[in-house]
């Protein structure tokens, strides 16, 4: 049985989500889990948890005869990915970096460079994803929205006269992407996600 299938069996089987697999140098095998997500609720990844997890683990993949070394089981750090449609709508308006597969080419219109292939922006539904959209099971659309105007410094003055860049927006499909990314920004009052409703769909 593949590594994939044994772990994500396992950490679904006691009711968690896996996030990633990683095999690092010197036999390191990193699994990162999270509880499946719930609108409005958000708990946290305990100790006790990964100590379940790291336990059962540990026996499946005796028995499935895979090679490590050291086993790890986390909780998602502040730049966990994001592998599903389901992952996108739990981070709806949280900032995100993006990598595509291919060049942005045409698509950026002289407003970007076309060889560009990363961008970091706030996640947000495609302008005019309806709400049915939003909760039927099909793929959805998506776009990251960001501006290229310096980040101001903490005690920096900002003149009343200065003109903000306009916002841009790159609408894009799971599919283009290489990798998504929360964009690890150390919020000291909690990365809550955005509740339903106040990053709404557009009808």
């Amino acid at each position: 049985m593949a590594l994939q299938q044994i772990v994500e069996e396992t950490v679904t089987g006691l009711g968690y989500d896996l996030v990633e697999i990683e095999r690092s140098a010197g036999g390191l095998l990193r699994i990162t889990i999270d509880w499946p997500w719930q609108e409005g609720l958000e708990p946290f990844i305990t100790v006790e948890d990964c100590e379940k997890v790291n336990r059962q683990l540990q026996f499946s993949l005796e028995v499935d005869g895979v090679e490590y070394n050291r086993l790890e089981i986390s909780s998602p750090g502040i730049d966990r990915p994001l592998r599903n449609d389901t992952d996108f709508k739990r981070f709806v308006g949280h900032l995100i970096d993006i990598t595509l597969k291919a060049p942005i080419g045409d698509a950026a219109a002289g407003l970007v460079n076309a060889s560009r292939k990363k961008f970091r922006g706030t996640l947000e539904y495609l302008e005019g994803t309806s709400n049915s959209e939003v909760q039927s099971d099909k793929p959805v659309q998506w776009q990251v929205v960001w501006s290229d105007a310096p980040e101001i410094k903490p005690g920096q003055r900002v003149s009343k006269k200065r003109v903000l860049p306009p916002l841009q927006a790159l609408g894009f499909t799971r599919d283009e992407l290489r990798e998504a990314r929360l964009a690890p920004v150390v919020d000291f009052k909690g990365r809550k996600p955005k509740l339903p409703g106040e990053t709404p769909a557009q009808e």
